[in-house]
């Protein structure tokens, strides 16, 4: 097994448990800090990869064949679907849509995931502050 095929497995299992403990947990406001770090931690990785592979390889990955754009397809819909629920909740705590929209449309989940931590933390802010 190689390195990529170790990290394919490692985000699988992370994004298993992520899900079992949302399931198990029940939050009802995100953790702002949680997303700001995934944030970040996912920047990082598209740094390297636009690094070692350049921005080519994401057309090239998701045009290639059917899977590739059937994968793109995916995303795209996911991101979008994220958006929709997300935004009715960031209109209600203040947040300008439109800057929001274009980050989370050129960036996808790097921007979904700073949106989100900025609607947890104003969402946390909001209930935590007195009338």
């Amino acid at each position: 097994m190689d390195i990529l095929q170790i990290l394919f497995f490692a985000v699988f299992g992370a994004t298993t448990l992520a899900g079992i403990y949302i399931i198990a947990t029940k939050p009802t406001i995100g953790n702002a800090s949680i997303a700001a770090a995934l944030c970040g931690m996912f920047s990082a990785y598209t740094a390297v990869q636009l690094y070692f592979e350049g921005p080519m390889m994401f057309f090239t990955n998701h045009s290639g064949n059917m899977t590739g754009i059937q994968v793109w397809w995916d995303l795209v819909m996911c991101v979008l679907i994220a958006f929709f629920f997300i935004a009715p909740r960031a209109r209600a705590v203040g947040m300008n849509i439109i800057p929001w929209a274009l980050l989370v449309g050129t960036t996808a989940s790097i921007g979904l995931l700073a949106m989100c931590a900025r609607l947890f933390w104003l969402e946390h802010h909001a209930q935590t502050t007195p009338a």
